[in-house]
Parts: structure tokens; C-alpha cells; sequence
């Protein structure tokens, strides 16, 4: 399996130290993971066709040029799967939304910053995550504009209005496979065993559909 981890864009949520732990965990499931400190990692789409999975850890930021359609390229007609985390991934390229459609989501709040909140898994039968229960996380608890087609895995009652919000799900785009978790502030949120879990089945099952759609 091949796997480009492009990482940057707002310094706050560490995105060196984020993309270090999503290697790691691709490397122990016997990954090749080559990782980009830059967006002209997107400046063709050749390099990208070959790649299983993609994984932007780029906060903000603004895809140039070619870019943003080398990216929904390699998903949609090539078949890479993409997956992230957090901001990194679920607001990234604010300006972008063709991005935020492939994704199924965008950022909209996180009301009163780093708070104790409860994640509730509601498909346990998916490999995601099978044999998880519900778990306590200290983070920033998204609010975020989603898509009602989204395959939701897990979720969480948002503080400051009551409402039912999804943190992780999956969906297609494309040939292409999609996974998404608003889980992961900074490098040390991975050390609750469920979040690294997560990711890390989830960058696996995205990446898994590149063979299936050849």
C-alpha cells in the first residue's frame, strides 16, 4: 500500500507532530507512507494515481492551480482513497468547496475551546469500529455543516445546543474511498487508545478501495 501524507498550514494544530502519528500507524500496518511538507505535492496529478491513499493533515490554507482538482481527481476517477483528522482535514482549503463536498463535511464552531465530551459509537458491526465502546475525549467538540449521505460511525450531543453531531464517518466519492473523524487536536489526543483506533482502521479501509475499484 501506498500512502502520501501532506501536512502544514495552521501551526495549532501540530500538524509535523499529527502527520508523525498517522505515518506511524500506516508504517505498523506495513505501509509505504511518503509525506510532503508542501501543496505542490498536488501540482500533478501523475505522481497521485498510483498512490492508495492520502491523508492532508493542512489546516486553512488555499490549493492553487491545478491543485484542487489533481486531489478530487486521484479520489474520484482514480480510485486513492483519502482520510484525516480533525481540522486538518475537515477545515482545510476553506475556499475550496469541492473539497468540502468530497469530504462530506466542513468546520463551523467549537464553542468554549477544549471541553470533556463523550463519543458515542453507533455502528458496531462496521470494521471501523468493531469491538470499541463509547469513550471520553478532552478536545475541541466540532460543530460542522455535514452531508446527510455520510455513512455515520460514531457521534457526540453538541454542549451548547443539545444537538445530535457526527465525529466520524465514511462515505465514496467517486471510485474513491472516504473517512473522516473530527477526533485529533494535536499529537497527544492519540494516546487515547480509541481515537488512534479509529484513524487507523479508517485510513486502512480508505486505502482498501483503491483495489477494488480497478
Amino acid at each position: 500500500m501506498k500512502a502520501l501524507i501532506v501536512f502544514g498550514g495552521w501551526a495549532g494544530h501540530e500538524p509535523d507532530k499529527v502527520a508523525d502519528v498517522l505515518a506511524g500507524a500506516l508504517r505498523e500496518s506495513g505501509a509505504a507512507v511518503e509525506m510532503s511538507n508542501t501543496l505542490d505535492a498536488f501540482n500533478q496529478l501523475e505522481p497521485l494515481v498510483d498512490l492508495d491513499l492520502i491523508v492532508p493533515v493542512w489546516t486553512m490554507g488555499k490549493l492553487a492551480g491545478e491543485q484542487g482538482k489533481n486531489l478530487l481527481a486521484a479520489v474520484a476517477e482514480h480510485g486513492a482513497g483519502i482520510a484525516g483528522v480533525h481540522g486538518g482535514m475537515g477545515d482545510a482549503f476553506r475556499e475550496h468547496t469541492g473539497f468540502q463536498f468530497m469530504v462530506g463535511g466542513q468546520f463551523v464552531a467549537h464553542v468554549g475551546g477544549k471541553i470533556d465530551y463523550r463519543v458515542h459509537i453507533v455502528d458496531h458491526a462496521d470494521d471501523v469500529t468493531a469491538g470499541l465502546g463509547h469513550f471520553d475525549v478532552t478536545s475541541e467538540q466540532y460543530y460542522m455543516h455535514v452531508d446527510p449521505s455520510n455513512h455515520v460511525l460514531a457521534t457526540t450531543t453538541v454542549e451548547h445546543n443539545g444537538c445530535t453531531m457526527p465525529v466520524v464517518w465514511k462515505r465514496t466519492y467517486g471510485k474513491g474511498r472516504v473517512f473522516y473523524s473530527s477526533l485529533g487536536h494535536a499529537a497527544a489526543e492519540f494516546a487515547v487508545p480509541e481515537v488512534l483506533t479509529i484513524i487507523r482502521r479508517g485510513m486502512l479501509w480508505a486505502a482498501a478501495g483503491k483495489g477494488a475499484a480497478k
